[in-house]
């Protein structure tokens, strides 16, 4: 009321125009036209305002109820209309609950609407996953953005999320190395049992420009029986269920950060919980993934790992720490990353023979004893060249 008295005595001095008070005051021309007239009537509660509500509804929502919305958007501020409803009719499947229309509104009258204009969403241009169809399918893993605390202190977030359930394995902090994560690797292995296949892009540590795209820590998840898939390269949106989740763990729990790490770990700790227990999931038909979650037969890390088993036909090399194998007396780099590991080679009829670690294709050695190294196989999409590097 108090802004309506000022905009209109502002105007009446002729120091402002029409317009230029509609953007000071944030109303529209009608809106201010309509106060005038209110005004210029002479009624003594001119900028009182009047109701356009009928005195009755028998549809409106009960006072308690639109309570328990305000309520619970206050605990989760970051929850829409129809996540919420979805979760009251968790809490009480026998209430009435209004439409997620009608929520809607009950929080705009509340000021619990962010009125930022809203980014259109862009058309879907990723490629098709190889469908998980069962927990434990498939895991994919990245990092998350860097960013500081308050303190000045480097963030990496590692996240691991189940592909079938959305299931959010672990939100770590953890330093982008390959000793680094193993260990936020080994507790979800054995927390939650191996992964058919992880999802992963070709950075390090998870990937590289070698034989295979391979590191020492995929050559870890190749020797456990986990298939390393690689996304392409500056392709995000080909793990794009783990990169939505992405949007939604920065918005909760780094804007603004935490004063330190460990602040900031308890956050991350406390959004997976209500990520995965809580948040109704619109893919999931309004259930949280935990809802979804039950690994079969989970498979158990073991304890030791032996070496790889090849065929008769191949002739088996350990890589030398330098990456090297011993070939026809002399000596053939393959790949740093299988520093220590047996490799098999199997000769083709046109004399290549082909350079394989357990179960995967990583290069080609040729006739004139050079290596040609493989690049990691991709996602399903447009078919694309296989491509080979050689290497002296």
């Amino acid at each position: 009321m108090e802004e309506r008295v000022r905009m209109l005595s502002a105007y009446a001095l002729g120091h402002w125009s029409v317009r230029d008070l509609c953007r000071r005051y944030g109303v529209s021309r009608d809106t201010f036209y309509a106060w005038r007239k209110r005004q210029m009537s002479g009624a003594p509660d001119w900028f009182v305002d009047r109701s356009h509500g009928t005195v009755s509804c028998p549809h409106r929502t009960p006072s308690a109820l639109a309570d328990e919305v305000i309520a619970l958007r206050r605990r989760f501020p970051h929850m829409g209309p129809r996540k919420l409803l979805a979760l009251l009719q968790r809490q009480s499947a026998q209430t009435a609950w209004p439409a997620a229309s009608t929520i809607g509104d009950i929080l705009k009258r509340a000021g619990l609407v962010d009125t930022a204009k809203r980014r259109r969403r862009a058309l879907d241009q990723s490629r098709p996953f190889t469908e998980a169809t069962q927990a434990n399918d498939e895991w994919s893993v990245d990092f998350k953005g860097w960013f500081r605390t308050r303190d000045q202190q480097r963030i990496d977030p590692l996240t691991i999320s189940d592909s079938y359930s959305r299931f959010l394995i672990d939100v770590q902090i953890a330093p982008q190395t390959i000793d680094g994560v193993r260990p936020v690797f080994e507790r979800a292995f054995r927390t939650h049992g191996l992964p058919f296949a992880i999802r992963c892009d070709n950075g390090s540590p998870f990937g590289s420009h070698g034989a295979g795209g391979l590191t020492r820590l995929s050559t870890w998840w190749i020797k456990l029986g986990i298939e390393a898939h690689f996304i392409s390269p500056a392709s995000p949106q080909e793990n794009g269920r783990h990169e939505r989740m992405h949007r939604t763990l920065k918005a909760q729990t780094s804007k603004p950060p935490a004063d330190n790490a460990g602040q900031q770990q308890a956050r991350f700790d406390a959004f997976r919980r209500h990520y995965n227990e809580e948040r109704p999931h619109e893919a999931l038909g309004q259930r949280p993934p935990a809802d979804l979650y039950r690994p079969c037969q989970p498979r158990v890390m073991p304890e030791r790992l032996d070496d790889p088993w090849y065929d008769a036909d191949h002739q088996v090399r350990r890589v030398r720490d330098n990456g090297e194998i011993k070939w026809k007396g002399g000596r053939l780099f393959v790949s740093e990353a299988l520093a220590g590991e047996l490799v098999g080679l199997s000769e083709l009829e046109n004399g290549d023979h082909v350079v394989r670690f357990c179960n995967r294709d990583i290069g080609l050695i040729g006739p004139d004893g050079r290596f040609r190294r493989f690049a990691p196989p991709r996602p399903p999409g447009p078919m694309r060249p296989k491509a080979a590097h050689t290497t002296e």
